[in-house]
């Protein structure tokens, strides 16, 4: 079977049949993969590429807290390997473990670069550089995304977030918005049988999640006809970067925040009733949920 891959032109060629918008994060959005992905395939692959099996319950406790937890999840996988680097590198224990931490230069340059932080550009600061610290770092992320595509079992959508796709599917346009790379996407929404549900699946291949919206909607859609639904800070930072709406899928909460998005928040969207106090109420509870600061950080960890 043909699956058809989505470019900006795709993007751009979008012509609405409704007078409303949805972008839809897919992992840990939809799809309640953020914990498995994270745990069963980046975090064990870290301490094999890097040699840190001694102290690997530091570290997959610190890319857990970085991934996961905290207000960097979903940010993308380099700029947070960088961050669970430089939080075990702070952390006591870790360090009168002995154990030699990775170097960090190259990694750091790369993610401050400002080229679009995916495999294919690190291939090419690799073959510019001929970095084996930057090299150790492209042949890690390319074995998750082998690891994941062979051992990943399927995992199915969020009750609440297929109801909700058939709902948006009858009041407004919807397209997946992600930073996962296009190939596992397809994969993914194929494998349920939803892909049908949205007019496209926009991959990291496309741009940020701005950058996709913006070519999605610019000059089709009224102000507050757009929203973006994600799980991570960084969708909220999207939504603001490209002058949205946002709704927040809480981590840990997720059906449960469908739930709510199918019932209630949905109808107030295409009622424009969303924005302000209402929008803002959800957002707060979203950030507040997500902490700055690791458990064994905080001052009752250190009592």
């Amino acid at each position: 079977m043909h699956i058809h891959r989505t470019t900006a032109a795709d993007l751009i060629a979008l012509r609405p049949a409704h007078d409303a918008f949805v972008g839809v994060d897919s992992d840990g959005c939809v799809f309640d993969t953020m914990d498995v992905k994270q745990k069963a395939h980046f975090h064990p692959l870290i301490c094999t590429f890097w040699g840190l099996e001694r102290i690997e319950t530091q570290v997959r406790a610190a890319a857990e807290f970085v991934n996961i937890a905290s207000k960097t999840r979903g940010q993308n996988r380099f700029t947070n390997l960088l961050l669970t680097f430089e939080m075990l590198e702070t952390w006591d224990v870790v360090r009168a473990s002995g154990v030699p931490l990775p170097r960090t230069d190259a990694l750091r340059a790369y993610c401050q670069s400002g080229l679009p932080l995916g495999n294919p550009s690190l291939q090419a600061e690799v073959a510019r550089s001929g970095d084996p610290d930057l090299k150790r770092v492209l042949e890690w992320s390319l074995a998750v995304n082998v690891d994941i595509d062979t051992r990943m079992r399927p995992t199915p959508p969020f009750p609440w977030a297929l109801k909700s796709l058939e709902r948006m599917a009858s009041d407004c346009d919807a397209i997946v918005v992600s930073q996962t790379p296009e190939e596992a996407l397809l994969k993914e929404w194929h494998h349920h049988g939803i892909a049908h549900r949205v007019a496209a699946i926009a991959g990291q291949e496309v741009g940020s999640k701005a950058h996709q919206i913006r070519l999605a909607t610019d000059g089709r859609y009224r102000p507050g006809r757009v929203l973006l639904i994600g799980d991570a800070p960084g969708d909220l930072a999207a939504a603001t970067d490209a002058d949205v709406l946002f709704y927040p899928i809480l981590p840990g909460r997720e059906d449960a925040s469908w739930h709510r998005f199918h019932d209630e928040s949905f109808d107030r969207f295409l009622a424009e009733t969303y924005a302000g106090a209402y929008a803002e109420d959800l957002t707060r509870a979203f950030l507040d949920a997500l902490p700055d600061t690791p458990p064994w950080l905080t001052p009752a960890s250190r009592s």
